[in-house]
């Protein structure tokens, strides 16, 4: 019997220039024990690179205001302009695309406290001089006169607009005033108030999904939750320190966020008030802004130390920290609609552009870029438990002073924590409870 056999001279498996025979490929991972260290060395470099690109700034929008920029407002029907106010009456309204202003007015003789957009695109703005001024900025030039205003009996402080409804709350003093945007200089069509009274309302906020709801946040450091349809509050909670700003999840209508002067912002449910869902917690002064992304999983806070910090919603550490060397104190912020920008306004009268994903670029990348970026994004979250992929990560340049307060307010914790941990050690059993971290913050509820 014959048996007939191929056979190969060896330097068909050898590579030109060498005598080392070329092993031929077995796609079998059972055979390949060196698969997870490859990945991982891939995690790495990516995870090296994605920090070496994070260059979040991109741009100051135009010349600024002359005074510190204290309110941010996006314009529900359009990606690309938001309007903002400034400590010395001007109101402005920007254009992304062309990261200049379109329109600018005096809205109030000092300080503009608050502001929002209507549905037919009109801006609201309120100020200390006791006045709500309307203007729309996409019929009339610059400078031109306010098409409607309403005054009140003192100072407002924040203002709000309804869903869908021609109606805006105004928060003044201890009440909250409700005003109908058809009838200018008209009087407010409901005022609600809490039964005992309460010290200045900080800040109001109406739910744009259960639209009758209404929170607000007082300096006696009460959270106050409102129902338009009955006109009468439903609930208050008193916290540690009074909270600066009130922003309601787009996705979920029952969560909502609150920047506290405690340095931590708090999450909420509002079917339970006794405890926070969330602290966010990495900010060293107070937390003057909040907002929700978009999709309502990420968070923006804009602080007093002169930082802008991005969450997200499950995880009480910030995955991110914004600074420049010339930013001042940061009052307001803001997320942009299409969930790829951030807005700041801060003390030194910038108006600045941030990337939300420091390490993203903008532009048309081929089917093999996406590919690639996909690629990449798994590997890190699949190591991002490791000890090195996790460090590069993490890691942050801060400034000086942010980092030395930290440090400080660190061991500032620690010792608090053992002094509860010893007082509950050396009590009878059960006496002192261990009380949580989102429990603490709220000392008592009223219905």
């Amino acid at each position: 019997m014959k048996i007939k056999a191929l056979s190969r001279s060896a330097a068909d498996y050898q590579a030109p220039g060498t005598n080392v025979a070329r092993a031929p490929r077995n796609l079998d991972p059972a055979l390949h024990p060196f698969e997870r260290a490859r990945e991982y060395t891939r995690a790495l470099n990516a995870t090296k690179v994605d920090r070496m690109f994070a260059k979040p700034f991109l741009a100051q929008l135009g010349k600024g205001h002359v005074d510190g920029v204290y309110s941010i407002a996006k314009d529900p029907e359009s990606l690309e302009h938001f309007a903002s106010g400034s400590g010395d009456g001007v109101v402005k309204v920007w254009d992304l695309t062309s990261q200049e202003e379109i329109w600018q007015a005096q809205a109030h003789e000092n300080m503009v406290r608050g502001m929002a957009w209507s549905r037919d695109r009109k801006i609201l703005s309120c100020g200390t001089d006791k006045t709500v001024k309307m203007f729309d900025p996409y019929q009339t030039t610059s400078g031109s006169r306010p098409i409607a205003t309403w005054l009140g009996q003192g100072a407002f402080t924040s203002i709000t607009h309804h869903r869908s409804d021609p109606a805006i709350a105004v928060s003044s003093s201890s009440q909250i005033s409700i005003y109908d945007t058809t009838r200018p200089a008209s009087n407010p069509t409901q005022t609600i108030a809490w039964p005992t009274a309460i010290d200045t309302i900080n800040a109001v906020s109406l739910n744009q999904t259960e639209t009758s709801i209404l929170a607000s946040a007082a300096s006696d450091r009460s959270i106050v939750l409102y129902d338009l349809r009955t006109s009468s509050p439903l609930h208050r909670s008193v916290m540690t320190l009074a909270c600066n700003a009130i922003a309601w999840n787009p996705m979920e209508a029952f969560n909502f966020a609150a920047a506290s002067e405690d340095h931590n912002v708090y999450i909420f449910d509002v079917r339970n008030m006794k405890r926070a869902l969330n602290v966010l917690r990495d900010h060293v002064a107070a937390v003057m802004d909040v907002d929700w992304s978009p999709t309502g999983e990420e968070l923006v806070s804009a602080s007093y130390d002169r930082s802008v910090r991005l969450w997200q919603r499950g995880q009480g550490h910030s995955r991110d920290v914004y600074h420049t060397k010339r930013m001042q104190r940061v009052f307001s912020c803001a997320w942009t609609p299409d969930n790829s920008y951030i807005l700041s306004g801060s003390d030194d009268g910038n108006v600045r552009l941030w990337r939300a994903k420091a390490s993203a670029r903008q532009g048309v990348k081929s089917a093999a870029e996406r590919q690639k970026l996909e690629y990449d994004e798994a590997l890190k979250q699949r190591y991002k438990h490791m000890p090195e992929v996790r460090r590069i990560a993490r890691h942050r340049h801060v400034p000086k002073t942010v980092k030395k307060a930290g440090e400080i307010k660190k061991e500032e914790l620690a010792a608090l924590k053992r002094r509860e941990e010893n007082e509950r050690r050396h009590s009878r059993k059960g006496e002192v409870r261990r009380r949580s971290e989102r429990e603490k913050m709220v000392l008592a509820t009223e219905e």
